[in-house]
């Protein structure tokens, strides 16, 4: 009997997990879509075709599946950027690295990246934005940034002193590019798209610190 309602347990778990899953990505997507001030949770029940009330059982609001969606995001970046800070080899060539990877996982999860970085949350209060969510998980991707930069000042002579201000401007270089290459794709029909993307970092990485 013991053994019974640990296997229904463990199935009820799984399921809930499941379930809250699903809701994530039905509200990733229609947050990408039509933007989160625009998206009610009646509408991402309807999504999933479960009753609102169902909803509120996993996320108290729409702002919290906001933030679980850009913890989320924030989280999955980081583990694919971890494996860049802990390689060896050339700084100049891992922080390239770890910028092409940003950019990669932009376009190869589109919903995440529009929900976290590009809708905008102007009329909910700060807490409840992207931007800031929790170090643990926003600023940690940002930090492997830092480090990597850090390092490259740290190997020899560069024109920069300001870790954080080179580190934004990097950020924001690929950040256009991710945003371009998943808003525009189709109409960027000018030379091979991966290249531009390589000698657009490559540009940026000298200009910035060589």
């Amino acid at each position: 009997m013991t053994l019974f309602r640990m296997g229904v347990t463990e199935r009820k778990a799984r399921e809930k997990a499941a379930l809250r899953q699903e809701i994530l990505a039905a509200a990733r997507e229609l947050f990408a879509k039509h933007g989160y001030e625009s998206v009610s949770m009646r509408k991402i029940a309807e999504k999933i075709e479960y009753s609102p009330t169902t909803i509120y059982l996993h996320f108290h609001d729409k702002s919290e599946l906001l933030l679980e969606i850009c913890n989320e995001t924030f989280l999955l970046l980081s583990k694919k950027l971890a494996k860049v800070i802990a390689a060896e080899g050339d700084p100049v060539d891992l922080l390239k690295r770890g910028l092409r990877i940003y950019v990669d996982f932009g376009v190869n999860h589109p919903n995440h990246y529009r929900t976290t970085f590009m809708t905008p949350h102007r009329h909910y209060p700060e807490p409840e934005s992207c931007q800031n969510v929790n170090y643990g998980t926003g600023g940690q991707a940002f930090q492997y940034l830092v480090d990597a930069v850090g390092r490259v000042m740290a190997s020899g002579p560069t024109h920069q002193t300001d870790v954080m201000a080179v580190s934004n401007a990097l950020w924001m270089t690929v950040h256009g590019i991710t945003s371009l290459l998943i808003t525009h794709d189709e109409k960027i029909m000018f030379g091979d798209k991966s290249g531009l993307v390589d000698i657009t970092i490559q540009a940026a990485v000298k200009g910035l610190l060589r």
